[in-house]
């Protein structure tokens, strides 16, 4: 399911269970658009997981917060727990759909 984040105050609410992957991005950004595209695409494969949107223009403190200086940027928890993404602490830049799709399989074993 795609979520888009409506208030600051519900982001920990999301992100402490389940499989949640957030995405950093902005309206404005080209590849950001692109990747909401492959979440749109996908989302269908993935009921277990919850990809939650957040506006970097509407919540600068919650990406100012993580870090985010550059969009898109995926973060991913499990069960309240951060993940790596592709070894990393986060996944940044768009990718092609196959791709993500393999990066989604591995950080959440499926």
């Amino acid at each position: 399911m795609i979520k888009h984040l409506e208030n600051s105050a519900e982001f920990n609410e999301i992100v402490k269970q389940g499989n949640v992957v957030v995405d950093f991005f902005a309206t404005w950004c080209g590849p950001c658009r692109i990747m909401g595209r492959v979440l749109e695409e996908i989302e269908k494969d993935y009921p277990t997981l919850t990809f939650l949107k957040v506006d970097t223009d509407k919540f600068p403190e919650i990406a100012m917060s993580f870090g985010v200086s550059s969009i898109p940027t995926f973060i991913a928890y499990k069960d309240g727990k951060r993940i790596a993404l592709q070894g990393e602490n986060e996944l940044l830049g768009a990718r092609p759909t196959d791709d993500f799709r393999l990066i989604l399989n591995e950080a959440f074993h499926i």
